[in-house]
């Protein structure tokens, strides 16, 4: 006598998704009392070859109880849950392009009787032009400094914004408030509200996968990351008396005589943050606009102790040219430039994501040269979210 009946999106009163309105999926009224076999609807039509890769498969028993609900393909399973008692199933994952899935879900009706339901479908194919993929920093299992931006960056633009962002999350043991800011269509960073704090544990979570872009691109993967924050490092750079005060979870450990930038070559006063390390690296002016031939022209092969500061080529470094100087007088082309021995020292115990806050010139610091993030008030870097 069981029977089974599974419904299409056509069916009256339905929302589009198979499901008709009123309620959320974690309350609702309990299912009808009778001696009726079970209905179970699924939200996606049998033998369907276009469903688009940001479908949220949804099952639904009318008269019973859902007690399995499975979503397969080669692509790997599609995680879900019941929720309502039982009386509807929700995916948890998005659908991957080009793969031929399979549902088979179980419900027992009021009259006791199980039935089954099966429903196959195969998703949209999508180019590599149609889907964007997340890189993101810091890396999984890295150690960074305090001042370190979490930053993600989309190979294609993504212009639903919102979208994405309710899909990426970052959260922090001890938890600490932060926030998205958009730097660009392909760039989002997201900072604490204060820089974090030493020892932090944290996990960040892009949950982009199928999710819409908008302009025709879907979200290519999900990345879930984990990284920790070290000791609390802060270089505090005066460019009026030429010294550097190095303090390592409030303590000064160490004060560096140091040079910055001459007229014409202002070093940038705000907040900096390592973004990357060298022990030897090439510095030729071209590649900060001082053309060959020039009176300032530059090209030197091997830089010690190298640590980038800004896209646009803020470093510290060695500079032993310069240590007549250090202490006294600015005399580089932006650069923070100290001793071989102090940078070596230096460079030893720093990290990606180490803050360095200069004071004492007349150029500020650009919030999007590299992870300028904290020369931004916080009411503004909130502004910069997707979200109200």
């Amino acid at each position: 006598m069981a029977a089974v009946a599974v419904l299409g999106l056509v069916a009256s009163g339905c929302d589009g998704t198979g499901f008709a309105p009123g309620g959320d999926d974690e309350a609702g009224d309990a299912v009808s009392a009778g001696s009726t076999p079970a209905t179970i609807t699924i939200n996606v039509r049998d033998a369907a070859t276009d469903i688009s890769v940001d479908t949220l498969v949804r099952v639904a028993a009318a008269d019973g109880t859902l007690s399995k609900v499975t979503v397969s393909s080669k692509a790997g399973p599609v995680s879900g849950r019941l929720v309502q008692g039982g009386a509807r199933w929700v995916a948890q994952d998005r659908l991957e392009p080009d793969a031929r899935y399979r549902i088979v879900a179980t419900a027992e009706g009021s009259d006791g009787a199980v039935v089954e339901s099966t429903t196959t479908f195969r998703t949209r194919a999508l180019s590599l032009d149609e889907q964007t993929y997340p890189s993101v920093a810091p890396l999984d299992g890295e150690t960074v400094g305090v001042g370190m931006p979490v930053v993600v960056t989309f190979d294609l633009p993504v212009t639903d914004k919102a979208t994405f962002e309710k899909n990426m999350t970052v959260t922090s043991a001890p938890s600490q408030r932060g926030s998205w800011r958009w730097v660009s269509d392909t760039e989002a960073h997201w900072r604490p509200k204060a820089y974090w704090k030493a020892g932090t544990e944290v996990s960040v979570d892009i949950d982009i996968n199928g999710v819409d872009a908008g302009g025709g691109i879907y979200g290519q993967e999900d990345r879930d990351i984990d990284f920790s924050v070290g000791d609390a490092h802060v270089y505090r750079v005066d460019a009026r008396t030429h010294q550097m005060k190095v303090f390592e979870n409030g303590k000064l450990l160490r004060t560096l005589p140091i040079t910055t930038g001459k007229p014409g070559f202002t070093t940038r006063s705000g907040v900096k943050v390592i973004m990357e390390k060298f022990e030897s690296r090439r510095m030729n002016s071209e590649t900060v606009g001082i053309p060959q031939g020039s009176a300032e022209a530059y090209d030197i092969d091997d830089v010690q102790w190298a640590m980038r500061l800004t896209s646009s080529g803020e470093f510290i470094h060695a500079a032993p040219w310069s240590v007549g100087s250090q202490g006294q007088a600015n005399v580089s082309h932006g650069c923070t430039g100290m001793s071989t021995a102090n940078a070596e020292w230096l460079y030893g115990m720093t990290r990606r994501g180490d803050v360095v806050e200069t004071v004492g010139t007349d150029r500020s610091m650009e919030p999007d040269n590299g992870y300028g993030d904290w020369n931004i008030a916080w009411a503004d870097y909130v502004e910069g979210s997707a979200l109200d």
